[in-house]
């Protein structure tokens, strides 16, 4: 059913959940670049009244936090029920949680509803499967994670697509692709049909969300390592170990390089001393190395008589056999030490080609090797502690980790920097950061860089001294979403299609609504929307691909992709309130 254009209008308009007309109220505990920014969304673009709990307004973002107009700022300690009365929680119409303590949000968050049961709750998790689970203690909240919205940003600039087309969703990572490139049980729905004539899709498409799912040029996939690499990669993303470049590189991770400059010295001394053997007239090469070597190894055979120069000659092959004996096993040691080493810890140091770099393994960084991974793209990490958020992660994928200081020339070049597609730099150090970029520039003049720097004066001076692409931040891309979350939207993610936006979302099924005791076919609208997971509120883990035939219970939660339009039908379709009587089209 089409629904005319004045309703829809109105019912965009209309206050949601009990939302009032009047400025709504709400509070923000952390004090990170994303509470900054979240508070900045909230007091600036929706005009809200503003509290801000903090540890400590004179550190991290609190000195900027105080000085945003209209802000109330509270210094606590610990969020706890004293805060969250001080900061009137008890009137609030909604509370964002955006420490990096994912425990500390959800005990805040339970304080938080006994104080008052009406309350909506914005919570920041890195753990999204926990985040997903624990949706369900709460009347009214919504579990976001700024990694995993940013980290699609930095996938495409890593890839050189002009827009993300990688998403994670709870327990997936979805991905954009043309039909042939895409294996048939990895399909979740068709997005587009896309015009014939303009391959590069910048224009309009034919059609979205077509009714006929297999007329659909452009179709959304589930990525699980096997899927296209992005746009421009062209030829082997195979780990390459051939040639001497490789054994080279092999060997001098695994052995000093001070062992390695004494070894060959020692060699330099006994080629030296074949030669003076030869020039001294004791037979040919062969029979000269042959002396030479049997002198180093067992020993010299002292004999007074001889010239000076031949007793000189003998004399420095033994000393050098001698010297050489010691260096070679010190050698064979380190080396079956640091490879049993490097094995255990899962960074055997090889090297690679066409891969992506990525430097800092903590949240952002964590989702982007991720996502790189199962969308089939090789990748290197690094990063300066061992025991780093996404170290773990990166060897369950098989994923080596080099431990170390990006910024230094001799650790970049164990990734294989000179060799890699893109350098993505995550880690928390600005100065680190730009040192890592201007050095990988040293190593591959054309290197993709796509760095990350938190100041945005300074990143704006590198980009114009240096010419250095500069990523936005995680906060000015998650801030956003969090801000519409407290205006409870429910926008997963954006998908650009040519000059048209589509949008992942997620729509709750109320009882007693048209959702309510539906099928899932009868929640797809072509055109308009189309279902690609159902979440049932029994079930821990949402179901993807769900059947057209499968039942929709008050509780349930769907996923959909859907035009702008399509969402605030499905919105009022699983909403319970009254939902007025459509008025006739307008005559156009």
């Amino acid at each position: 059913m089409r629904w005319p254009r004045a309703f829809e209008e109105r019912l965009v308009a209309l206050p949601r959940n009990g939302e009032r007309t009047a400025r709504r109220s709400f509070v923000v505990c952390g004090d990170d670049a994303l509470a900054l920014r979240l508070v900045e969304e909230l007091a600036g673009r929706y005009r809200a009244e503003v509290t801000v709990l903090l540890p400590d307004e004179e550190r991290n973002q609190g000195p900027k936090i105080k000085r945003i107009a209209g802000v109330r700022v509270i210094q606590a300690d610990r969020v706890d029920v004293d805060a969250l009365r001080s900061a009137r929680i008890g009137t609030a119409d909604a509370l964002a949680m955006v420490q990096q303590d994912d425990v500390g949000n959800i005990h805040a968050a339970l304080t938080a509803q006994d104080l008052n049961p009406r309350l909506r709750l914005v919570i920041r998790m890195f753990n999204m499967s926990l985040g997903h689970g624990i949706r369900r203690l709460f009347t009214d909240c919504a579990v976001l994670s700024d990694a995993s919205m940013a980290a699609p940003a930095f996938v495409a600039a890593a890839l050189g697509e002009v827009e993300p087309s990688h998403f994670r969703l709870p327990g997936r990572t979805l991905y954009v692709a043309r039909r042939g490139e895409v294996e048939a049980r990895n399909k979740l729905c068709g997005l587009a049909i896309t015009l014939s004539d303009d391959p590069a899709g910048t224009t309009a498409p034919d059609e979205v969300l077509p009714a006929d799912q297999t007329r659909a040029d452009l179709v959304l996939a589930i990525a699980d390592g096997g899927g296209p690499i992005a746009v421009g990669s062209r030829g082997s993303t195979r780990r390459y170990r051939l040639g001497w470049t490789a054994l080279r590189s092999a060997l001098r991770a695994l052995v000093n390089r001070k062992l390695w400059l004494a070894a060959a010295a020692l060699v330099a001394v006994l080629i030296l001393g074949t030669l003076a053997l030869v020039v001294q007239r004791l037979g040919g090469i062969g029979d000269a190395a042959y002396v030479a070597l049997l002198t180093a190894v067992g020993g010299a055979d002292a004999n007074a008589v001889g010239d000076a120069a031949l007793k000189i000659t003998y004399a420095v092959i033994t000393l050098a056999g001698v010297a050489l004996v010691p260096v070679v096993t010190a050698a064979v040691v380190e080396a079956v030490v640091n490879a049993r080493l490097a094995i255990a810890l899962g960074q055997l140091r090889q090297p690679y080609a066409d891969h992506v770099v990525v430097v800092g393994l903590g949240n952002v960084g964590t989702r982007v090797i991720r996502q790189l991974d199962e969308i089939g793209v090789p990748v290197v990490a690094i990063d300066k502690v061992d025991n780093a958020r996404g170290a773990e992660v990166a060897r369950q994928l098989g994923i080596p980790v080099i431990i170390g200081d990006a910024s230094r020339e001799e650790t970049l070049r164990d990734a294989s920097v000179q060799t890699c597609r893109a350098l993505v730099v995550l880690s928390t150090d600005d100065i680190v950061n730009l040192e890592a970029a201007l050095n990988a520039r040293t190593l591959q003049k054309d290197i993709r860089i796509v760095l990350r720097l938190f100041d945005g004066d300074f990143a704006a001076r590198v980009e114009q001294a240096f010419g250095i692409p500069i990523s936005r931040s995680v906060s000015y891309v998650a801030a956003p979403a969090f801000a519409a979350a407290m205006m409870e939207r429910e926008v997963l993610a954006t998908i650009p299609v040519g000059r048209r936006v589509l949008l992942i979302a997620e729509v709750q099924v109320a009882a007693g609504s048209a959702l309510d005791g539906a099928t899932v076919s009868a929640a797809n609208v072509a055109g308009e929307a189309w279902t690609i997971a159902l979440h049932s509120h029994l079930e821990p883990r949402p179901t993807w691909q769900p059947p057209a035939s499968q039942p929709i219970g008050a509780g349930d939660r769907l996923i959909v992709v859907s035009t702008r339009a399509g969402l605030v039908h499905s919105l009022a379709r699983g909403s319970a309130a009254a939902t007025p009587s459509p008025e006739p089209e307008e005559a156009t």
